[in-house]
């Protein structure tokens, strides 16, 4: 994941430098572009304030999103940068799309390797700390694990074909690959832990971080806190309720253990819920072909163990759970992570908790 973070990186630089550059030959009017832009921007956020204007809320994903969206229930304009039904984890952000943050009296973003351009364009705009929120700010954080049969993401392929080379090219060639792969090992051993950015997925995590919201916004228009208040303490019982269901789903199963033969969003969710888990990719991984091997131990594991349901995540091909059960003539069944929604579930108004509750009934059936 180091390497999509650079071309992130990489990316943003040449955006921001679209936006606030007037030319490379000539420092002092690029910085008086920055500037007047900034400027500009905190003037208009001060005359909508003074005129009575809502907050202007910017979210990156549809979970934060929707929990700004419940917290000020219309009393704020919440606008989500990643449009229904795309991609959330190869998500970049447009010359717009920055221009849109910029303007935004809050901006609510996840934290996490799919919005890793978030940082450098952050310290690009000097954005207060006031203006931000950062869900994974809100809650205790996991590790990104890979667990038994899970088939970890290869940043770089070392896998040469050297035949017909000269055996003093051979060597050339082998040498090379050592001093890659020890110069990656070391990358890799400085590389920081990566935290598990799917916090919302647990309905537990879900509460603290509408709360902590509602306290940032509150704070950014206080002549509101009360109906923001109001419409926090109605969410949160909406998401205890689910989280209610959830644990008396699980607590009456045959089983503990569930299998998603996809992308693996859900190690807060097991881990509050005290189940154990098998999956094909990790969380954020970008592959979306498995390897034999992958799709071979989950078929194996659908048959020691019995499982009757297969799980996949919303919007994925689905080509490998369909071959599973076709294999095993286990059931193939959705387990929303609610990364985003379809067009049509937004237009519909959809929330998160909606989006979840078909996962109760999903999970009675697997569990039993």
């Amino acid at each position: 994941m180091g390497l999509r973070k650079l071309a992130i990186a990489t990316t943003f630089s040449l955006l921001a430098a679209n936006l606030f550059a007037c030319g490379a030959s000539n420092a002092g009017k690029t910085e008086t572009t920055a500037a007047t832009t900034q400027a500009a921007a905190e003037s208009s956020k001060e005359e909508s304030k003074a005129g009575g204007e809502k907050l202007k809320i910017v979210a990156t994903n549809f979970p934060a999103y929707d929990f700004a969206r419940a917290v000020t229930k219309g009393e704020a304009d919440v606008t989500m940068l990643v449009k229904p039904g795309s991609e959330t984890h190869s998500y970049e952000p447009s010359p717009q799309d920055i221009i849109t943050v910029q303007n935004a009296d809050l901006f609510v973003y996840v934290g996490g390797d799919s919005d890793a351009w978030v940082d450098g364009m952050l310290k690009s705009m000097n954005k207060e700390d006031s203006s931000v929120f950062k869900m994974m700010d809100a809650v205790n954080l996991m590790e990104e694990e890979t667990v038994e049969g899970m088939q970890e993401e290869e940043e770089h392929d070392q896998d040469h074909d050297h035949e017909g080379e000269s055996g003093e090219h051979k060597e050339e060639a082998a040498d090379h690959e050592d001093k890659a792969s020890e110069a990656q090992s070391d990358s890799h051993e400085e590389e920081e832990v990566e935290m598990d950015e799917h916090v919302w997925t647990s309905p537990v995590n879900a509460i603290q971080i509408v709360k902590k919201l509602d306290e940032k916004i509150s704070s950014l228009d206080s002549s509101k806190k009360d109906v923001f208040e109001k419409n926090t303490e109605a969410y949160v019982k909406e998401l205890e309720e689910l989280d209610k269901s959830f644990r008396e789903v699980v607590d009456s199963g045959k089983r503990k253990e569930i299998i998603v033969a996809d992308r693996f969003p859900f190690a807060y969710f097991c881990k509050e819920y005290g189940l154990s888990y098998f999956a094909a990719f990790p969380g954020c991984s970008t592959d979306t072909q498995p390897a034999a091997q992958t799709i071979a131990f989950l078929q194996d594991k659908v048959k020691e163990d019995g499982i009757p349901v297969v799980f996949h995540i919303e919007m994925s091909n689905e080509d490998m759970v369909n071959a599973i059960c076709k294999d095993t003539g286990a059931k193939k069944m959705l387990l929303n992570a609610v990364h985003n929604v379809t067009d049509e579930d937004f237009k519909a108004g959809k929330t998160y908790v909606d989006l979840m509750k078909p996962n109760v009934e999903a999970l009675k059936e697997a569990l039993n």
